[in-house]
């Protein structure tokens, strides 16, 4: 089973801001396969599904952490150790202050960049080493970055956003498939 967490806040004042980038993913990938978070399993709220492969389905489980931002490890280690799912099949979906607005990479590794929800889900499961689906959130400079990323997308950006999550969308079966380096290859230069 692949275990995909996106990260955000829980809670109706933070449903439109930069920081729930992950959850926004999460729940229109829910809402393309027909699924609904209703259990509540590690801290989070979960959805179970069945990605079809010619090897046979493969299962995921979706989840949107409850533990608030910097505490989401403890929610990922739960669910991983519960379902005892190896890091190796592990997906994170989050917002990266330090790219641009609509920018999206995928890593297989990494330190955390400032990111303190990454940071607490590297802290709680012992390492780095797990696939991450960023999209960017730009800067501010007139805003100190807790501001920034606690804040709604401008007007002007809305449209930026809503582009990046459909490709975010478009790239998360490669990922579920393990088809990394060409969901990497997928991504285009022109989003942000």
């Amino acid at each position: 089973m692949k275990l995909i967490v996106g990260l955000g806040n829980p809670g109706r004042p933070y449903e439109a801001t930069r920081h729930n980038l992950g959850f926004w993913v999460i729940d229109a990938f829910a809402h393309k396969q027909d699924l609904t978070f209703s259990a509540k399993k590690g801290e989070a709220l979960t959805s179970r599904g069945h990605w079809p492969h010619s090897d046979g389905a493969i299962d995921y489980l979706l989840a949107k952490p409850q533990t608030f931002m910097n505490r989401s490890g403890r929610s990922v280690r739960l669910l991983l150790d519960y379902y005892k799912i190896p890091i190796s099949d592990f997906i994170l979906v989050y917002d990266d202050v330090d790219m641009d607005c609509g920018r999206i990479r995928i890593r297989k590794k990494g330190r955390a960049g400032g990111h303190r929800g990454v940071e607490s889900v590297i802290t709680e499961i012992g390492s780095d080493t797990f696939v991450r689906l960023k999209i960017g959130i730009g800067k501010d400079a007139l805003k100190e970055t807790s501001d920034h990323v606690l804040s709604n997308f401008r007007a002007d950006e809305k449209q930026i956003m809503e582009d990046a999550v459909d490709q975010s969308l478009s790239l998360l079966p490669l990922l579920i498939e393990g088809r990394i380096d060409e969901a990497m290859n997928r991504i285009p230069n022109n989003l942000g």
